[in-house]
């Protein structure tokens, strides 16, 4: 089989929600960066992600919606019936000169990611994962809904089952909105509970096909290898997709502060490395949420590393500590205003271990006695 692809551009370097907002911090340029330095991503298996234009967003997203999200990128303001219909102009969804540029690069590089996969093979796309979109309006910094529209993609090339897995700290309410009661596709979705978008609640299996775990605070290592070894990867092998698509936000780690989960990134990589060792013909590892610049680069750098079975050095050769030092984040939250040594010398975190609390055991068990959980999604 053929290396992975990485997908990236330099749209995200550029281009910011704005200096106030929690997406003002730099992630993909900082993957693409710490990748080079490592040597661990050759011109080979990059690719610039294309833009999509309209017409290609309408296999989900409505004319009314792309045409309003392309005005106010050029008009750089809204009115009031378009803020109030399509969520363009909020303080999460901010108008901002890449408004359109930039999640049509992400949107770009999922439609392309799914033709790509019909042969088969694994695509890394960090500035993937926007799973709050809807198809008429913007929600939770997401303007366009990419991982649905990579499904999507993924169908039309030839994948008949897809399983759609989500270790975002926050619900994927968008994908659920258009991908629910699906029995071709498996949506199984981890995150934590009483967070915004306050959706995916333990009850809500989306008509058959999704599995929801709402997680308390303090969502330790050990308690998401479990998650990991009795509900993902046995609903996994039960469902047996021909695709699997990974939404790896990097919010649920201890250093993000839109969360109040206590992830080390080994949990993430550990996820990556189970799901690719199910054998399944397509993967799609997406990005996501994530609002610590140095905790998010380390992170989803670590992830391509573990598509490509890179080691990971345990002291970062000093052209990847230069990448790190040279980060910035303008008003940090009072507890990171000094960053410690290791987010400048290290990619992979201290483990964050821990009991497996019940009520998380009992949530495992309450979705893992659900038919979706060994495969069979009920019609």
């Amino acid at each position: 089989m053929s290396k992975p692809l990485f997908f990236g551009s330099e749209i995200y370097r550029g281009s910011s929600y704005g200096a106030w907002h929690p997406l003002r911090v730099p992630r993909v340029s900082t993957v693409m960066d710490l990748s080079r330095a490592l040597g661990w991503l050759p011109p080979a298996q990059y690719r610039t992600s294309p833009r999509a234009k309209a017409q290609a967003l309408s296999i989900w997203h409505t004319a009314e919606y792309t045409e309003a999200l392309v005005r106010a990128e050029a008009d750089q303001s809204v009115s009031d019936a378009v803020r109030t219909r399509h969520g363009l102009g909020t303080v999460a969804n901010p108008v901002f000169p890449e408004m359109f540029r930039r999640p049509a690069t992400a949107a770009g590089a999922a439609l392309l990611s799914g033709a790509l996969l019909g042969a088969g093979g694994v695509i890394y796309h960090p500035g993937g994962g926007t799973h709050h979109g809807f198809p008429d309006r913007a929600g939770g910094f997401c303007y366009l809904n990419d991982p649905v529209l990579a499904i999507l993609s993924l169908r039309a090339a030839g994948a008949a089952r897809i399983a759609y897995v989500d270790i975002d700290a926050h619900h994927c309410d968008g994908v659920e909105h258009g991908l629910a009661g699906d029995l071709q596709t498996l949506l199984i979705s981890v995150h934590e509970e009483r967070r915004w978008p306050f959706t995916g609640a333990l009850g809500d299996d989306g008509g058959g096909n999704c599995l929801n775990l709402p997680v308390p605070r303090g969502l330790n290592d050990t308690e998401m290898a479990a998650i990991r070894d009795r509900l993902i990867l046995p609903a996994l092998t039960g469902f047996a997709p021909d695709a699997i698509v990974l939404q790896c936000g990097a919010d649920a780690v201890s250093e993000d502060p839109l969360s109040r989960l206590t992830l080390s990134n080994n949990a993430h990589w550990a996820i990556v490395a189970a799901l690719m060792a199910l054998g399944c013909p397509r993967l799609l590892v997406l990005g996501g949420g994530g609002y610590n610049p140095w905790s998010v680069g380390r992170l989803w750098t670590g992830v391509w590393a573990t598509l490509n079975g890179h080691a990971i050095p345990d002291l970062l050769p000093e052209a990847a500590q230069a990448v790190l030092r040279g980060l910035a984040w303008e008003k940090p939250p009072q507890a990171w205003r000094a960053p410690p040594a290791h987010w400048f010398t290290t990619l992979r975190d201290a483990p964050r271990p821990g009991p497996i609390r019940a009520e998380v055991a009992e949530r495992i068990a309450t979705l893992a006695s659900r038919p979706a959980a060994s495969g069979k999604i009920p019609e």
